[in-house]
């Protein structure tokens, strides 16, 4: 929701939208655009629409919507190339979280890489990106913005990403 500055929601206002849609348990993570809340609703696809037409209504702007529910949250750290998130000195690691029903394999086909600058990994849910941080303004991470691709995906950074974990293990 918050990328680049534009379309910024208070999350004290993101928090209330998802109460008035009858979730439980309504929490943002920082000023991120993440919310993690409680369901019956099974369908993903249903979800997604359901809150992105809230925020639209709601905030007059259109942000897409990726929905990761708490096993999917579990099995992409669990997914995680040995050794991602180790070494925050050296590496920044960030989380391509894919919008269904687009899968991690055809995005990896969209997204280059650096040699020497860049790995990536693609996982069920998510696609992992290391950037060697001494060089990361010749990452290409920075391009996928410019590519069609880039409107079904969130990316969050490995601290984020483990911080919602514990949020949603709690």
């Amino acid at each position: 929701i918050n990328v680049g500055g534009n379309n910024i929601i208070k999350m004290g206002d993101l928090r209330l939208s998802f109460e008035a849609l009858g979730f439980n348990d309504v929490a943002s993570y920082i000023q991120s655009g993440n919310v993690v809340f409680c369901t019956k609703t099974a369908s993903k696809a249903k979800l997604e629409k359901s809150i992105e037409k809230t925020l639209c209504d709601r905030f007059n702007c259109v942000s897409p919507v990726v929905l990761v529910s708490d096993r999917e949250l579990k099995a992409v750290v669990a997914q995680a190339p040995p050794g991602f998130g180790k070494q925050p000195n050296r590496y920044r690691y960030d989380v391509l979280f894919v919008k269904e029903p687009l899968t991690t394999a055809e995005v990896l086909s969209q997204v280059t890489t650096k040699p020497g600058v860049d790995t990536i990994h693609a996982g069920e849910h998510a696609i992992y990106f290391r950037r060697l941080t001494s060089k990361a303004s010749q990452s290409h991470l920075s391009k996928l913005a410019q590519r069609p691709v880039y409107k079904f995906v969130t990316v969050r950074n490995w601290n984020t990403t483990m911080k919602l974990l514990a949020m949603v293990s709690a």
